[in-house]
Order: C-alpha cells, then sequence, then structure tokens
C-alpha cells in the first residue's frame, strides 16, 4: 500500500476552511424525511433531490467531499453523469457508506454494534472502480444508567479499526465516525468522559490494527450536554469542553476533525464549530472541520419539496448553509446575522 494518495486526499478533504457534506442517508431515512413534506418516496424521487443537491452552483467553494449512499454511487444525475463523476467534475471528493447499519449486540441488553464487515473488501474494491476515494463507517454509542460498558465499547472500536484497514488497503481514505449519542439527559461532563473513553479505545485499536492514521479523518460527536437535560451549556462552554476532550484524546498525526451534527439545528452546529476555531485554531494540531447532513441539507429539502420549480431556491438554501459553515471552519460565523433566506 502506498500511504502518499491516501495522505493528500485526507489532507484535500479538510483543507481550504472546506468540510464534507454528508448526503448517505439510507432509503428508510430519506423517505421518512420525505414523507414529512409529502414527497414521494420513490428510487427516482431519491435522485432527483440528490441530483439537486450536486448540481447546486458553486457547492464546492465550501464543501470538499460528499458521502454517497449505494443506491446513489449507482445512479445517474439528470445530465447522465454518473453521480462520482458529477462530484469529480465541480471539485468535490466522493466518497460512500459502507456499513450495514447498527444491530443488538449480543449479550448486551440495549446496546448495539455496527455491522458489515462481511464482503467489505470486495465492495470497497467496487466502489473504488466507482471513483470513490474515501468511505465511512459510524458506530452508536449511547449514554444510558450503566451504558455505554466496556464491551460495546470494544466491539465498536474493533469493528471501526478492521474497516480502517481495509480502506486503506483499497486506497480509500477511512472516515472513523465514534458518535456518542446526544439522546438522553446526561451532562456535559458525562458526554466528556464517555467521548474521550470513547476515543481512546477506538484509538488503540485503529494502531493495534496498523491503521496509518495520517491517511484518516475522524467524524466524532461535539461534546454535549444530552437534549433533556435540564443545563443545555453556553457555546463557550461547549467549544472548550470539546477541544479538551480532542486534545486529550486524538493524536496529532490525524489530519483532521470532521464534526457531525448529531441533530443540532443548522444554527448551533455552525455556532459551536465557529467559536471552537475562532478561539483554538491557532493551537490544535489538527484541523476542525465538519461532516453534517441535516445543518446543512434540511433548509433546503423543506424549500424544494420535491417539486422542480423549487430547485433553484433550494440550491440557494444549501448553497448559504454549505457557506456558514466554511466560515465557521474560518471562526468567522455570525449566528446574529444569518437570516433564514427568503424563498
Amino acid at each position: 500500500m502506498n500511504p502518499h494518495p491516501l495522505i493528500e486526499t485526507a489532507r484535500t478533504l479538510v483543507a481550504g476552511d472546506r468540510g464534507l457534506l454528508a448526503m448517505d442517508e439510507s432509503t428508510p431515512t430519506c423517505n421518512k424525511r420525505f414523507a414529512a413534506f409529502g414527497i414521494a418516496q420513490t428510487a427516482e424521487m431519491r435522485r432527483a433531490y440528490r441530483d439537486m443537491i450536486v448540481t447546486t452552483p458553486g457547492l464546492s467553494e465550501s464543501i470538499s467531499g460528499a458521502i454517497l449512499y449505494d443506491e446513489t454511487i449507482r445512479q445517474r444525475t439528470h445530465a447522465g453523469l454518473p453521480f462520482a463523476v458529477a462530484l469529480q467534475q465541480v471539485g468535490i471528493v466522493p466518497g460512500i457508506k459502507v456499513d450495514n447499519g447498527a444491530r443488538p449486540l449480543a449479550a448486551f441488553d440495549g446496546e448495539v454494534v455496527t455491522e458489515g464487515l462481511d464482503g467489505l473488501r470486495e465492495r470497497l474494491a467496487e466502489y473504488a472502480g466507482m471513483g470513490a476515494r474515501f468511505a465511512k463507517w459510524r458506530a452508536v454509542i449511547r449514554i444510558d444508567a450503566g451504558r455505554p460498558t466496556p464491551g460495546c465499547l470494544l466491539a465498536n472500536a474493533h469493528a471501526l479499526a478492521r474497516y480502517a484497514t481495509l480502506c486503506q488497503e483499497a486506497g480509500l481514505v477511512p472516515i472513523v465516525e465514534p458518535e456518542v449519542l446526544m439522546d438522553g439527559g446526561h451532562t456535559l461532563e458525562r458526554c466528556r468522559e464517555v467521548t474521550e473513553e470513547t476515543l481512546g479505545i477506538v484509538f488503540a485499536q485503529l494502531v493495534a490494527l496498523r491503521v496509518r492514521l495520517e491517511g484518516m479523518l475522524l467524524k466524532p460527536n461535539m461534546v454535549l450536554p444530552g437534549k433533556d437535560c435540564p443545563d443545555q451549556s453556553d457555546t463557550e462552554t461547549i467549544a472548550a469542553a470539546t477541544v479538551e476532550c480532542f486534545l486529550r484524546s486524538v493524536p496529532a498525526a490525524v489530519p483532521g476533525i470532521a464534526f457531525l451534527s448529531g441533530g443540532q439545528t443548522a444554527e448551533l452546529a455552525s455556532t459551536r464549530l465557529n467559536a471552537m476555531n475562532a478561539r483554538y485554531r491557532s493551537r490544535l494540531p489538527w484541523s476542525l472541520a465538519f461532516s453534517y447532513a441535516r445543518a446543512i441539507q434540511q433548509p433546503a429539502l423543506e424549500t424544494w419539496r420535491g417539486i422542480d420549480a423549487n430547485v433553484p431556491a433550494a440550491q440557494q438554501q444549501l448553497a448559504h448553509r454549505a457557506a456558514c459553515n466554511r466560515a465557521a471552519r474560518a471562526g468567522r460565523y455570525d449566528a446574529g446575522t444569518d437570516a433564514p433566506l427568503q424563498t
């Protein structure tokens, strides 16, 4: 394996204040979001929606890479181009979600482990042949009474490391996503403890399985109080807790950290990323970027609603939210002036 292309791609994905667009929602998830707006839940409508995203004018100014779903990477745009090719033509690196989702972890009541390692080597080779240059695998960690257990953390960390090794073997940059969920009433401090423990086990497994840290990216949660916690903490407290946690947990060899939005509103996801970069950027060994789905797409979906005539206005919404997060990477985002676009 030649590590140089991997390192170059990983660096490209977090260069120039750009970030990732996660457009890899599974078919059930995408259909659920469509249903909320009365959009037909068909393969053709999913293709049309993703065509609207990929053909947004100027998207590459803010977006360096786009994570696709298996269905999407096999489809074509209205112009007849495979989605991976269409992305490459506008300067966006195509990637692919490769896990098969979380399933109950045997003997660990209430905990899950992500599956999809069977046949992964062959699938990665196929995706690379279709033009993918990076991949993503998500592990799900829930905070509850007595959870997460060490066994759950180890099972998910080992799966992430095996996935990452196979990706690099295939010439794909692995996006390693251990997500500590916002669900529940836990405090900010409890989230910090669990996130730090999770990352410690994940990186121990990555090193044990000989993953080149310079040729990967981390996609974690921010350190946040649970959605039901009475104390929701201010932006500066969240920024400080998150940066402290990652300085203690993430090796300097990793080129970048691309946060997931995890159910935050679009404005909060941008505001919190901005606070981290505005205050700490010059002191960090890695880039702090974004890999958002709903926090970039939701306003566009609400505008589009499956209607062709709404595409230009929806694309304006998408480009705007992407640009907000580019500004947040530079520490220049101002939520006070981020008024919703009028359509």
